[in-house]
């Protein structure tokens, strides 16, 4: 029997510079999905890469001295190589500027002209490079870009446009008629009432003023504009219109993660292009939060950029995949500052889960030379222990669906709180005292075993690494399986605490 399958993807990243840690933050979300239902026995296909075309790519390739290739070469391996380092499972890493993503994303804007829904006009306007974006008077803020804040520049230039508004109508009725398509709700309400139903206007999809681009085939004059070629590769790499079966497998995509800063254009835009493609719409794309560091958005111009392979030498991966992961709330910003990072380090990863499993495998080696099996002594304090491990995988699975992944994180937490609690209550070191009650001793320490290979479990698809190494201590292969003999291997810290007031002092001395 085939296993059922399940597409994720993440926005591409622009290749213009490097990623800060607000950018990894998507990835790594993206990531914790596809391990999860990789886990849950799906056929996952996951998907991100680089958007490597526009106007600011060539201006800053010229900038630096190099062409626009040379340049998104670099780029995009530099995102590549961050990605790698944040332990991400992603199944194809895809380029724009790959061929055959060029020749599909072309052929898509002649089918959408040869139908009508494209049409050659004049762009009069204002327009921000960074965010490639034309704008009028009335959507600026206080006269700069309402997207990015910064200098918008008059432009005018011969241009294609796509009738947007040949769709609006029935993307709205779609978007009512499923509630679950744009998420969170929030979301969903400011596209509808702030976007939609004001009115659409139609979209430009070509320029002629730069060349840093798909050429359109039937003009050369113009080169096909960001929103038709990147969007598009959520669907070329997969194989549209060409004779692969993975297309039909695995389109639509079950989730789309994007920033909620490209919200419109993914659950406005694209919709409505695969409508003219008479394509399927993704079940569900999700508008993530910002990561914020100290309260403000990063940016290069404020000097305030933090990048994810830093604070991975400093603080390891798994570190920072659980600040990610636990720290940003389901639907608002969450926010990165040094001293938080290190009180959730010491207190859930070194207190709560690096304790928990260290002193577990201590007293099992010191009690029972590091072998225990079930004698099955139990009483009304494990019965509760017991319930704990058992409601926890359903209580995750329901949140996962929810994309609610710092609360399925929280049950995992949870879950080793209870079996640190669960170790008061039982005071082994007590019982250890007591040669009649050897064998109630064996049973406690057995079923704080099987918590902490649950836990374990239940934590790879989020902390894989740790996961790992905890595995490794308990000297199970099998992670899923039941064990009725845990032979155990030496105890080693999986987080070791920090001395923040110090740590603080090093980083700011730097």
């Amino acid at each position: 029997m085939s296993k059922k399958k399940f597409y994720i993807s993440t926005a591409i990243a622009y290749a213009s510079g490097k990623p800060h840690i607000g950018n990894s933050y998507e990835i790594v979300l993206a990531d914790s999905i596809a391990r999860y239902k990789r886990q849950q026995g799906f056929d996952v296909y996951f998907q991100t890469g680089t958007d490597e075309h526009g106007q600011k790519i060539e201006e800053k390739a010229q900038n630096a001295g190099l062409t626009p290739q040379e340049f998104v070469d670099d780029l995009s391996g530099e995102i590549k190589k961050i990605w790698d380092i944040m332990n991400t499972s992603y199944d194809k890493f895809i380029r724009t500027t790959d061929k055959d993503h060029k020749e599909r994303t072309a052929k898509i804007f002649d089918k959408l002209y040869e139908q009508g829904d494209i049409y050659k006009g004049k762009y009069e306007g204002l327009y921000c490079t960074p965010c490639e974006s034309f704008f009028t008077e009335t959507q600026l803020v206080e006269g700069k870009c309402p997207d990015c804040g910064r200098e918008v520049q008059p432009a005018s230039e011969e241009a294609y446009f796509f009738k947007l508004s040949n769709y609006t109508e029935r993307l709205e009725k779609y978007i009512e008629e499923h509630p679950e398509f744009i998420q969170p709700v929030s979301r969903k309400n400011e596209i509808v009432n702030n976007f939609i139903k004001p009115g659409v206007p139609d979209l430009c999809v070509s320029r002629s003023s730069f060349k840093w681009g798909i050429p359109v085939n039937f003009d050369k004059n113009h080169v096909i504009y960001v929103w038709i070629d990147a969007l598009s590769n959520y669907i070329t790499f997969l194989g549209y219109d060409t004779e692969k079966k993975d297309f039909n497998e695995y389109w639509p995509a079950d989730v789309q993660l994007i920033g909620k800063d490209i919200l419109r254009f993914h659950t406005i835009y694209w919709p409505i292009m695969l409508m003219a493609l008479d394509l399927p719409l993704p079940k569900k794309i999700f508008g993530h939060p910002w990561l914020l560091l100290g309260g403000d958005k990063m940016s290069k111009s404020k000097g305030n950029i933090v990048y994810a392979d830093d604070i991975v030498n400093e603080f390891g991966v798994d570190a920072l995949r659980y600040y990610y992961l636990h720290e940003i709330p389901f639907a608002s910003d969450g926010t990165f500052t040094y001293e938080l990072l290190i009180e959730r380090i010491n207190s859930d990863l070194a207190n709560v889960l690096g304790n928990l499993v260290n002193r577990t495998i201590a007293m099992v080696n010191k009690y029972f030379d590091g072998t225990v099996t079930n004698k099955k002594i139990n009483n009304e304090i494990d019965e509760d222990l017991f319930k704990t491990i058992n409601e926890a995988p359903i209580k995750i699975d329901k949140l996962m669906d929810e994309i609610r992944i710092s609360d399925a994180v929280e049950v995992i937490i949870d879950l080793f709180r209870r079996a640190n609690k669960y170790i008061d209550e039982t005071t082994p070191w007590t019982l250890a005292k007591d040669e009649n009650k050897k064998d109630r001793l064996e049973t406690v320490l057995y079923n704080l075993l099987e918590t902490i290979k649950n836990g374990a479990y239940l934590i790879a698809p989020f902390l894989p690494e740790t996961s790992e190494k905890i595995f490794e201590q308990l000297n199970v292969k099998c992670q899923n399986d039941v064990v009725d003999t845990y032979n155990v291997g030496k105890p080693y810290p999986l987080f070791e605490r920090i001395d923040k007031e110090k740590k603080l002092a090093e980083i700011i001395s730097r």
